[in-house]
């Protein structure tokens, strides 16, 4: 039997899963850093805190399992994206690494626009300038930290330096670099078009990679302190979506998924680049080799309910730890108690800015309809509504562009709850089903490692052989008829506030 390992980078932690070659999990482990907030819409993280995480996680799944070094036959990455991680001729970081949320480059989108143009930059790399892209944050940092820029050697993404950490090889692969708003989408390759224009050095970005090819082996250095032999395989990887596309066999024409992580995200695979021309979803590089993903971005999906469960849910939180429970299910239970519509309460989940569909890093969280009858537990029950409904506003986009099917598949914390899964179900009004495995992008960066270590032809046999699927769970007319007047109230609220949100940016 084979091994493979899949390291998971998310926002909160990093999960590194050691799998058997048919798929399943054998060992897993989890670390946690935080994310700070230099300014209100800033979000920033230690590239040193990644590595650790991925190191002391690496090295604690080959120890429990007792699996031998030698038999892992590849590692892959999936990661958050668009973060930037710059460093000096040594490999070492010269500043914090400016995430995927982060909202403080809205003169520099502007300045792109202007350099490039708004259509042909969407014509090259198929989305608009956004607040939350690598380029921008590159054209902040030269504008406001002109030092640190003279300075810079490498531009990597976050998993891309975990990557560099690994193998010592600087380099990038093509559904990451797809929300650089750097890529050339059609022929996936650096535009040299858009870097001339921003004067960006391409000597900078490393070489660019499809997700299952091998991009380097494991270094002496890294295996010492990983417990990896040196010389393992590890492949380009992933973001994070695309690595749970393949994770939950989305993985084909019109095949689509929803996560709700931290933040929110409706996918669908295509043979071929569907674009909105308006920009309100993105359309990227898939991990199949030669083929596409349209898909969207709510910034603060889960999030909107970590920040309620540690501002208000201090008490379930002590309960859970003495239940040995997450707290999370007890907030489940309680939000089922709720009704429908949350006693006439909306919830916008905009905390951290909102991307799809609205492009508006000014936008902040709303909770409409508040009175004196409302408990902590109708804002708990409002915020699943609201992310659901965010959910839905992107949906209806992608199918206004013809590239979903009738049945979504679900992954991400939001899909392991059943009553949010029930929530999904009948907005969406369309069967939902989930993986058995529960590992999600682990497991897809799992299944690149094992393509690129000669296990599986393809991405999508590979599916076929490591993925198995639960029964659908059905939508229920009654319900979906019942959050339909709330769904099309919550999108007349985001038009009513729009210029008041830029006000307030202001004061």
């Amino acid at each position: 039997m084979r091994y493979l390992i899949g390291i998971d980078l998310g926002t909160s932690g990093t999960k590194t899963v050691l799998f058997d070659e048919c798929g399943r999990a054998v060992a897993s482990a989890l670390a946690e850093y935080p994310l700070h907030q230099p300014q209100n819409g800033w979000a920033e993280q230690d590239p040193a805190d990644w590595w650790d995480a991925a190191a002391s996680t690496v090295r604690q799944v080959i120890e429990e399992s007792g699996v031998s070094p030698e038999g892992i036959a590849g590692v892959g990455i999936s990661g958050q994206m668009h973060g930037l991680v710059m460093l000096d001729e040594t490999g070492s970081p010269l500043r914090p690494s400016i995430i995927w949320c982060d909202g403080r480059t809205t003169e520099e989108c502007a300045e792109i626009t202007r350099l490039v143009g708004a259509q042909r930059l969407i014509e090259i790399t198929a989305n608009p300038a956004l607040a939350g892209f690598t380029a921008g944050k590159i054209l902040w940092v030269r504008r406001h930290e002109p030092e640190v820029y003279r300075r810079c050697a490498h531009i990597l993404l976050p998993k891309d330096y975990i990557r560099y950490r690994l193998t010592g090889e600087y380099a990038a692969e093509v559904t990451d670099a797809s929300g650089t708003n750097l890529l050339d989408l059609t022929h996936r390759c650096w535009s040299d078009e858009i870097l001339d224009a921003l004067e960006i050095d391409k000597g900078l970005l490393g070489h660019v990679y499809e997700s299952c090819e091998v991009a380097g082996r494991v270094t002496p250095e890294a295996a010492a302190l990983t417990g990896l032999a040196a010389g393992t395989p590890v492949v380009a990887g992933a973001g994070d979506n695309a690595a749970a596309a393949v994770g939950t066999g989305v993985v084909a024409e019109g095949k689509a998924f929803v996560t709700i992580g931290t933040s929110g995200v409706v996918f669908a695979h295509s043979d071929a680049p569907a674009i909105d021309p308006k920009g309100r979803v993105h359309t990227f590089c898939a991990a199949v080799p030669g083929t596409w993903a349209t898909m969207s971005c709510t910034l603060s999906a889960g999030l909107s309910l970590k920040w309620l469960r540690d501002n208000f849910f201090a008490e379930e939180m002590r309960t859970a730890a003495g239940m040995g429970v997450d707290p999370y299910y007890l907030m489940d239970r309680q939000a089922e108690r709720v009704p429908i519509g949350a006693n006439r309460l909306l919830f916008l989940p905009y905390l951290m800015g909102e991307r799809s569909p609205l492009l508006d890093e000014r936008s902040r969280g709303v909770f409409f309809g508040l009175s004196a009858i409302h408990t902590k537990y109708d804002l708990l029950r409002a915020v699943l509504e609201g992310v659901v409904y965010s959910q839905r506003q992107c949906l209806d986009i992608l199918r206004g562009m013809g590239v979903v099917s009738q049945e979504m598949l679900a992954c991400g914390g939001g899909g392991s709850s059943p009553l949010w899964r029930q929530m999904i179900a009948d907005v969406f009004g369309c069967p939902v089903r989930t993986v058995v495995s529960k590992e999600g992008p682990a497991l897809g960066a799992a299944i690149l490692a094992g393509v690129g270590a000669g296990l599986y032809p393809s991405v999508r046999e590979a599916c076929e052989k490591m993925i198995e699927l639960n029964p659908p769970q059905q939508p229920d007319p009654a319900a979906s008829a019942q959050y339909e007047p709330y769904y099309q109230l919550y999108c007349s609220l985001y038009p009513a506030l729009k210029e008041q949100f830029s006000t307030l940016s202001t004061l």
